[in-house]
């Protein structure tokens, strides 16, 4: 089990690289072109595919090789795409019109999202209820590291060997995640006979492993994935489902948005970017490591109302700084204690939602949910700044805080869904 932790560790931190860029580096490189910041605006849409993947999510669920594996199918190829794309973005990046660098890092979104669809997969083909918070801290961690790498260290590197050098550099990652894909030793997918409305910890009572295409849709084609969708969306306590993982991170992404704008006010940007980017990011890791150890000490609920509840308390301090002034000791605990906690609930989150699926479409169906968590929080994030030109900071924070706390209302009925209980 250790080594299949340590090739999905390798997938998610590749497929974590192309999005490091477009919400780190990037960012970097058009100001450097002197793009208008209309451009540079704009330029979030080239994450597009990552909104967008459960559209193809039953392609990728349906489609593979069962002899070569099913996943490997899928991951291997697309590893080798994105290393083939960073030598051409290598080559384009150095003078061309930024029409070919948007195409170009389009193209890789595409890929990574897709890949990240397989990738799930093969995290729930390879564990049961006792893996779940195992499989989703090496997620989070994972992707987190291919996004500091992608936005972070990608930048600096650039500095001394030009954006050229560093998606070279780029390419011999995604290079050495091929070569981890190509030595995965996938077993076919050998699931037991799966009753519509089976969640992916729920035992099936049966044993038919080799069933016919019809109990099994994965195995028969994206059609029959599809078919399977509107089953799996109408489970019993789905809607609670739904409104838990559309609304865990709304408080959250409204504070986060501002909380750098109202740092900036106070402290230059080369200490703001050192606090939240890189102490912020390492705090945002160990809490992470954290979260999979409550979920492997205690049941998933327990650690859902402990994460959940200790998040509020950063998000309440951040207020507090709007109202009582900010220090430098103050900021950095803030946005320490912020990155820690917010990453301590995120691998808990991802376990519940894996906890959930319906295991005979598990890559899609976990895709449907993991497109909601995305959706759910953006509208904090888009309103934030109208939010705080109309009422300042400190009411802004006050607002983040308490739509923060109104979703521990949620903690209730979820109590009652099936493995929130026994999964860990």
């Amino acid at each position: 089990m250790r080594s299949r932790y340590a090739s999905l560790l390798a997938f998610y931190f590749t497929q974590g690289l192309p999005f490091g860029f477009q919400t780190g580096g990037l960012v970097f490189y058009l100001t450097e072109q002197r793009l208008s910041l209309t451009k540079i605006g704009f330029a979030g849409a080239l994450a597009a595919p990552w909104l967008l993947k459960a559209l193809w999510a039953p392609l990728v669920e349906g489609t593979g090789s069962q002899r070569f594996g099913r996943r490997r199918s899928w991951i291997l190829p697309l590893e080798l795409a994105l290393a083939v794309t960073s030598l051409v973005m290598a080559q384009v990046i150095g003078g061309r019109e930024f029409v070919y660098v948007a195409a170009l890092l389009l193209a890789m979104n595409f890929l990574a999202a897709t890949m990240d669809i397989a990738v799930d997969g093969l995290a729930l083909d390879s564990s049961g209820p006792q893996q779940l918070g195992s499989v989703n801290a090496v997620q989070v961690i994972g992707f987190k590291l291919g996004m500091i790498s992608g936005g972070g260290v990608l930048s600096w590197s650039s500095t001394y060997i030009g954006w050229d050098g560093a998606f070279r550099g780029l390419a011999l990652l995604f290079g050495g995640g091929a070569l981890v894909a190509f030595a995965l030793r996938e077993s076919a997918v050998t699931m037991p006979q799966t009753p519509v409305g089976a969640r992916f910890d729920e035992p099936s009572g049966r044993d038919d492993r080799g069933a016919g295409d019809a109990t099994h849709p994965a195995r028969s084609s994206p059609l029959a994935v599809l078919r399977a969708v509107p089953a799996a969306l109408r489970l019993p306590g789905a809607g609670w489902v739904f409104a838990f993982i559309g609304t865990y991170k709304i408080g959250e992404a409204l504070l986060d948005a501002m909380y750098k704008p109202f740092l900036l006010q106070h402290f230059a940007k080369a200490e703001v970017a050192l606090w939240v980017s890189t102490w912020g990011a390492g705090a945002s890791i160990v809490g992470s490591l954290c979260g999979w150890l409550l979920v492997r000490r205690f049941a998933l609920y327990p650690a859902l109302v402990a994460t959940a509840c200790l998040r509020l308390v950063p998000d309440l301090a951040q207020w507090w700084l709007a109202s009582v002034g900010v220090a430098p000791i103050s900021a950095v605990t803030v946005t320490m204690t912020e990155h820690f906690f917010g990453g301590m609930l995120t691998p808990v989150v991802f376990a519940f939602m894996m906890s959930q699926v319906d295991r005979r479409i598990g890559a899609t169906h976990y895709t449907l949910l993991a497109t909601i968590e995305v959706l759910g929080k953006t509208p904090g994030g888009w309103l934030s700044g109208v939010l705080a030109d109309a009422v300042g900071f400190r009411a802004t924070f006050a607002i983040g805080a308490a739509l923060s706390a109104l979703f521990l209302v949620l903690l209730v009925p979820i109590r009652r869904l099936p493995g929130v209980r026994e999964a860990r």
